[in-house]
This record gives C-alpha cells, sequence and structure tokens, in this order.
C-alpha cells in the first residue's frame, strides 16, 4: 500500500530520504508543468523542481495537517517558488533579454508542442473556456499576478483600483478556476 503524503512528510522529517523520493515522483512532474507555465523556460523549470523539493527537505517540520492536506501546501510551495523566482528573473531583466533572443531568431523550439497539433488546440479551447468563467477583472489580476510577477499592491496601483477589490478578484478568480478545474470550492 502507497503512503500518503502526509506520511511521507512525516518521514521526511524524520530524514527519511526515500520518503522525499517518493514525493519527487509524485509532484516533480506537477512542478515542472507549472514552472514551465509561470517562469517561461524549460531550464529555469528544472531549477524550480530542485528549489522545490530541497525546501521540502528542508521544512517538512512546518508542514501542519490541521490547516490543509500535503498536497495543497506541497502545491502552495510550488507555487510560491515559482512566482518568487519569476520575480527575481524580472527584476534581473531575464524575460528582456529572452524578447530579444526570440525576435532575434535564436528559439529553442524543443519540448514544445507543435501549436496546430489536436493536443495544442484542445488545451487553447479548454483554457478559452475556463478562463471565459472569470470576469475581466478577474483574468486580468490572475495575468499580473502570475504571469508579469506583480504583488497585490502592485496590480492595485497599476489598475488605479483599491487594494480589496484587486484581492477580491484575486481570491475569487482563483476560486472560480479550483472549482472549474478540479471540482472543489474554498468559500462558499
Amino acid at each position: 500500500m502507497l503512503a500518503s503524503d502526509e506520511t511521507l512528510l512525516i518521514q521526511v522529517k524524520e530524514g527519511k530520504s526515500e520518503a522525499l523520493a517518493y514525493l519527487f515522483c509524485r509532484y516533480c512532474g506537477l512542478a515542472r508543468g507549472i514552472g514551465r507555465r509561470i517562469l517561461r523556460d524549460e531550464g529555469e523549470a528544472e531549477d524550480l523542481v530542485q528549489e522545490v523539493f530541497l525546501f521540502l527537505h528542508r521544512n517538512a517540520s512546518v508542514f501542519d495537517s490541521s490547516k490543509s492536506t500535503a498536497r495543497s501546501w506541497i502545491v502552495q510551495i510550488i507555487y510560491y517558488q515559482a512566482i518568487s523566482r519569476r520575480r527575481y528573473l524580472s527584476s534581473r531583466q531575464f524575460y528582456v533579454q529572452a524578447d530579444c533572443k526570440e525576435s532575434s531568431g535564436d528559439v529553442d523550439v524543443r519540448g514544445r508542442k507543435d501549436e496546430h497539433s489536436g493536443e495544442a488546440l484542445f488545451d487553447r479551447v479548454a483554457l478559452a473556456e475556463v478562463l471565459g468563467t472569470l470576469t475581466e477583472d478577474q483574468r486580468e489580476t490572475l495575468r499580473l499576478y502570475f504571469f508579469e510577477g506583480h504583488t497585490l499592491n502592485e496590480i492595485s496601483a497599476k489598475l488605479n483600483e483599491p487594494l480589496g477589490n484587486v484581492r477580491h478578484h484575486y481570491y475569487r478568480g482563483l476560486d472560480k478556476l479550483r472549482e472549474r478545474l478540479f471540482g472543489c470550492r474554498l468559500r462558499d
């Protein structure tokens, strides 16, 4: 019988390296996928996977099962690490350099889906359908937060809206996405 994520985190806290290996097998693909979407760079996505599991190894004792499930805690860590890395890279002009390379024709297309394939078309249609459930304010807030790496305070200033409104758009948008993608809601 496979051990639960919670059990594995307890074992990681106790120093059992095989427990971390099991968690790695379960979550490395998810971490890499989130890294690709947020960081838009294959190498950075690979580095993110290492950062996430190094964090889990060092901080397994922080996990509190009374506050969340192990899965949601790990996913939060992945997103937090990815967004932190995105902000760091943005502040170092990484994306400006990448845009210059793309416009000069030095684009590495390995590992990308053919944009005309059936799978890519299905992904775009599914994404458009999910994003269509959001209001324009929610969509823009989430785009600025996740893909441009802005904080909620920065988004508030950029959109010239009160911070409370921006928080509302952010949390309601995430809740709609969760419900649509995973069939669960955090708020009623």
